[in-house]
């Protein structure tokens, strides 16, 4: 079983941008920015509050995932999780909803990861607000805060999903937070 181990915190869009220049300053690798779509099922054993599935698009790849929130007494965020890279997103979801699960939850976000030694720092831009996290060995995190200085920065101890199902959009039996389309 893996464990996932994160502390998230909420940004504002100026402790954002002296966050990016901090982690270039420490020397942090930049490896780059994505837009994720995520997709959350319901049905059988998933019941949001304890666990999710969900099926997570980036461009032509997809991973499927699974995730179940572990009580440990910590302020930093314990998840067993699951993961899958996935060939086919489309039949994938087929296949789910074949099988009884059904798509309840959708949210967007713009994700920059970076590399701070085993550490790893995303920034992600959500349509409901900017938010960091760092996730890695307890120990790690402790000492990436440190490092970039982060003491003032509010922590969330919401998930996306309980964000998006309070700040999203509901339509018909689906709630979603999208970001708007230029087009």
């Amino acid at each position: 079983m893996a464990t996932e181990i994160e502390k998230k915190y909420r940004l504002t869009p100026e402790q954002r941008s002296a966050l990016i220049r901090q982690l270039r300053d420490v020397g942090a690798q930049d490896e780059g920015e994505e837009l994720e779509e995520n997709t959350l099922y319901e049905g059988g054993p998933i019941d949001f509050n304890r666990n999710v599935l969900r099926l997570r698009r980036i461009g032509e790849t997809a991973v499927l995932t699974y995730k179940e929130r572990l009580s440990v007494d910590s302020n930093a965020k314990h998840q067993r999780e699951e993961e899958t890279k996935i060939d086919n997103a489309d039949a994938m979801r087929s296949i789910l909803e074949a099988i009884g699960f059904i798509a309840r939850l959708v949210y967007e976000k713009r994700r920059q990861t970076w590399l701070l030694g085993e550490t790893e720092i995303v920034i992600d831009e959500l349509p409901f607000g900017l938010f960091m996290e760092i996730e890695g060995a307890e120990e790690d995190i402790l000492a990436v805060e440190r490092e970039l200085g982060i003491e003032n920065l509010q922590m969330e101890s919401s998930t996306y999903p309980q964000l998006t199902r309070k700040l999203g959009k509901r339509i018909g039996e689906m709630i979603e937070a999208r970001f708007e389309s230029q087009e």
